[in-house]
């Protein structure tokens, strides 16, 4: 991965804008594949059904047991053998078994819905379909096996019903618990504190005079859960470099996320400091706008560290570039699919850097909002996605990028937004 770092900081080198003190701004796909290519450390926990929502399956999910478990009823009705009419010799209801005695031509036994059926019990003849006479009944003939579920037939034992990677869902939940399973093996959720640094930003409150709400702060915590971390908590380190330093080395997170002080200013302060500790930084600014002053650094013991734009929609444009594929990585889910559209309205590109454009619509389309200033969330609370415009572009289908909307279950990883694919 260093090697790999390296060629990528010195190719970029070639293309860095002037007046960036020296930094290699990545182009934006290849700075989104650096945190989606990052080696993972996973932790796998067993968790009862009921507490698995969300999570991300850490084994492929198998099948315990045959289902159904053995040949029964499709329908409530007769299960008949031979040619009728038949005689009715019992009745078997679901969870009941039947007789031992396997039926006989011309014999028929009262079947509900889900009931094992008994040996040579050709087919279910519905009782919408019957006509019953005391203890004779008749009426047409099925086809052979019509109205029976075979021992197996949905799946049988040792089947894989899902992969590793997929997120569990309420319908995975009802799988897993159909196929006999009372827990499941998912990926420990990566761990995530915030550093919000600078001295002007106020955690809560109207800001005074020359002072700043935090915006960022109050925002990461439902991109981290969609994204499949775990949000261990805020603080504010302000331009303190040695407060800085303490936020990136206490605690028992997998991975920091420093908002501001990523950029090149006085108060700038998180390369010095990683330098310090000996991190290795893999990217350090991405060709984007908004977004440029973004990082991905490794500390020495294995910690990510994550540095945002302070601006809040760039902030935003960074968390989906690198912090959102970071964690779904460290989560163990599968590379998101996201959908493309093509954009409608005024969108141009920018001669070098990737747009992240704020969007909204449905189906194959969707048009910009607008109010994308860097400083304001206004048009990203209004969209549905960021649209990824190319340097250069000169129209067509571009990659979207879903913004979470209410419950953070759901997400990009492995499931399909609400816009068609590219093409």
């Amino acid at each position: 991965m260093a090697h790999i770092a390296s060629q990528r900081r010195q190719s970029a080198d070639a293309r860095a804008p002037t007046g960036c003190s020296g930094s290699a701004h990545l182009p934006w796909e290849e700075a989104r594949s650096v945190a989606s290519d990052v080696p993972d450390v996973l932790r796998t926990v067993d968790v009862p059904l009921a507490e698995a929502l969300g999570a991300t399956l850490a084994a492929p999910l198998t099948a315990l047991v045959s289902i159904p478990g053995c040949d029964v009823s499709a329908m409530d009705g007769y299960a008949v053998a031979g040619r009728g009419p038949w005689t009715v010799v019992g009745q078997v209801l679901a969870g009941v078994q039947p007789p031992a005695d396997s039926l006989r031509d011309g014999e028929c036994l009262e079947v509900a819905t889900g009931a094992p059926v008994p040996a040579r019990a050709e087919a279910v003849l519905p009782y919408e379909a019957a006509d019953r006479d005391g203890e004779m009944v008749s009426g047409p003939v099925s086809a052979p096996g019509r109205h029976i579920r075979r021992r197996g037939e949905a799946c049988p034992k040792g089947t894989v019903l899902m992969p590793r990677g997929r997120r569990v869902s309420p319908a995975v939940i009802g799988l897993a618990a159909g196929a006999g399973h009372d827990t499941l093996a998912v990926t420990e959720p990566p761990r995530v504190r915030v550093a919000v640094t600078g001295d002007e930003v106020v955690p809560r409150g109207l800001p005074g005079s020359a002072r700043v709400r935090d915006a960022v702060g109050p925002m990461l915590p439902g991109l981290i859960a969609t994204a499949g971390g775990n949000h261990l908590g805020t603080q504010s380190v302000g331009d303190d470099p040695d407060r800085l330093t303490d936020a990136l080395c206490t605690g028992e997170a997998d991975v920091v996320t420093v908002c501001g002080a990523s950029s090149f200013g006085p108060t700038d302060h998180l390369h010095t400091v990683l330098s310090r500790l000996g991190a290795e930084t893999l990217v350090r600014g991405v060709a984007c706008r908004p977004g440029h002053p973004q990082t991905l650094a490794r500390m020495p013991g294995g910690r990510w560290v994550v540095g945002l734009p302070g601006n809040p929609f760039a902030a935003l444009a960074g968390a989906l570039t690198l912090l959102d594929p970071l964690l779904g990585k460290c989560a163990g889910r599968g590379p998101a699919r996201n959908p493309w559209a093509r954009i409608e309205g005024e969108v141009g590109p920018h001669p070098t850097d990737t747009r992240l454009v704020a969007v909204a619509g449905q189906g194959s389309s969707a048009r910009s909002v607008g109010h994308d200033r860097p400083a304001a969330l206004w048009g990203a609370a209004i969209a549905d996605a960021l649209a990824v415009v190319p340097p250069g572009w000169a129209g067509g289908p571009v990659e979207l990028l879903p913004l979470p909307a209410g419950h953070p279950q759901h997400s990009s990883h492995d499931a399909d937004g609400g816009f068609s694919p590219r093409g």
